[in-house]
C-alpha cells in the first residue's frame, strides 16, 4: 500500500525512482486507460525495472478518458481552460488531500511559511470559470497566509496598484500570482518600484495578447514593476505538483516530482542534459490517476535536475499551462 508520507517524505533521488517504479506498477494493476495505454506499447511490466522504461501517458488522454484508479467516488473535478469549441481536460481527483499537501509542502520548500506573505492573486481568466485547480490552490493560500489585506482580484485593477505599493512600502513581504496578460496590463497602467514583493506569473495570454518568448516577458515585467527577477509556476490541469522557477526561467522540482525530456521524433526515447525535446513529467502525488505524463511542452533539463519550458509541439492546443510560444 502506497501512502502520502511515503510520497512526500522522500529526501533521494534512489527513494524517488524505487517509489516511482512501485507507483508505476500499482497504476498500471488500477488504472484501466493506463493499462491499456501500456498493452498497446506491448510493455512486460517485469522488464520495467527503470523510470526510462515507464511509459508516459499522452497528456491528450485527459481530453478524452476518465483517468482514475479503480472506481472511487470523485471529490474535485479540475478542467483545463480553452477557447469555445475546443476540448478541454478532466482530471478526476478522488483524494483531494494529495493536492493540498503536495501544493502546501511544495510551496513551503521554495518560499517558506505562507504566514509570511500577504497573497495577492491577479488571476481574471481563472476566476470567470469553474474547475481551475490553479485557483483552488491559491484560494487555499490566501487563507492560510491568515492575513486581512490578501485576496483576489478580477479587473480592479486600480484598487490592486495602490494595496500593491501601500503594503511593499510598509515592508510587508508580498507575493503577486498573476495571469501573465493581467500583470502585463498592469504595469502598463501603473508604475511600480517594489523592494518586499515577488512577482509569479502562471503564465497564459488568453487570446488576449501577442504571445512573447520568456526573456522580453521577463523583461518587461521587471521594468514595470521595478523588481531583479520575475518568479514562475509550472503546474497543469492533469497534475497535482507544481515546479517554480525562482527567476531566470529554470524551474525546480519538489522532491515527489520528476521531469525527462523525450526525443522529439521518437517519444521512447530519451535525449541529453541541455537537448530541446518533450517534457515527460512524474508527479507521484498522482497516485490516483497517472503519475507518468508525456505533456505538451518543448524544454531542456540540466546536469541538476533543474528544466527549461521553451514553447509547445506546434500541432497541441495553446491552453491554461504554463507556456511561452516561442
Amino acid at each position: 500500500m502506497i501512502t502520502a508520507d511515503d510520497i512526500f517524505t522522500l529526501s533521494s533521488r534512489k527513494a524517488f525512482d524505487k517509489l516511482a517504479l512501485k507507483v508505476f506498477r500499482y497504476q498500471h494493476e488500477h488504472n484501466a486507460v493506463y493499462r491499456a495505454f501500456c498493452d498497446y506499447l506491448n510493455t512486460d511490466v517485469q522488464q520495467v525495472k527503470t523510470i526510462a522504461k515507464i511509459p508516459f501517458l499522452p497528456i491528450q488522454f485527459f481530453k478524452t478518458h476518465e483517468v482514475i484508479c479503480g472506481e472511487p467516488v470523485v471529490e474535485q473535478i479540475f478542467t483545463s481552460s480553452g477557447t469555445t469549441g475546443m476540448s478541454t481536460s478532466r482530471h478526476l481527483v478522488s483524494d483531494v488531500s494529495m493536492y493540498e499537501q503536495s501544493y502546501r509542502l511544495g510551496f513551503s520548500a521554495f518560499y517558506g511559511n505562507i504566514q509570511d506573505y500577504v497573497v495577492l492573486a491577479l488571476l481574471p481568466s481563472y476566476l470567470e470559470r469553474e474547475g481551475s485547480s490553479l485557483i483552488y490552490m491559491v484560494d487555499d493560500l490566501i487563507k492560510r497566509s491568515e492575513h486581512p489585506e490578501s485576496g483576489f482580484y478580477l479587473h480592479n485593477t486600480d484598487e490592486l496598484a495602490q494595496k500593491l505599493k501601500k503594503l511593499d512600502a510598509s515592508g510587508q513581504n508580498v507575493l503577486l500570482i498573476g495571469v501573465t496578460y493581467a500583470l502585463l496590463d498592469l504595469v502598463e497602467q501603473h508604475s511600480f518600484a517594489l523592494q518586499n514583493t515577488i512577482i509569479m506569473e502562471t503564465g497564459g495570454m488568453k487570446g488576449r495578447r501577442r504571445e512573447m518568448i520568456r526573456e522580453e516577458l521577463h523583461q518587461v515585467l521587471c521594468q514595470g514593476f521595478g523588481v531583479p527577477s520575475i518568479h514562475s509556476e509550472y503546474g497543469m490541469t492533469e497534475l497535482l505538483s507544481q515546479a517554480y522557477s525562482l527567476g531566470e526561467g529554470i524551474f525546480e522540482c519538489p522532491p515527489w516530482m520528476h521531469v525527462l525530456v523525450r526525443d522529439t521524433e521518437d517519444p521512447l526515447q530519451y535525449i541529453d542534459s541541455g537537448k530541446t525535446g518533450g517534457l515527460n513529467v512524474i508527479d507521484l502525488a498522482n497516485l490516483n490517476s497517472c503519475a507518468f505524463i508525456a505533456t505538451q511542452d518543448l524544454g531542456k533539463q540540466y546536469e541538476n535536475g533543474s528544466f527549461e519550458v521553451l514553447g509547445r509541439f506546434d500541432h497541441s492546443d495553446i491552453r491554461g499551462c504554463n507556456l511561452m510560444v516561442m
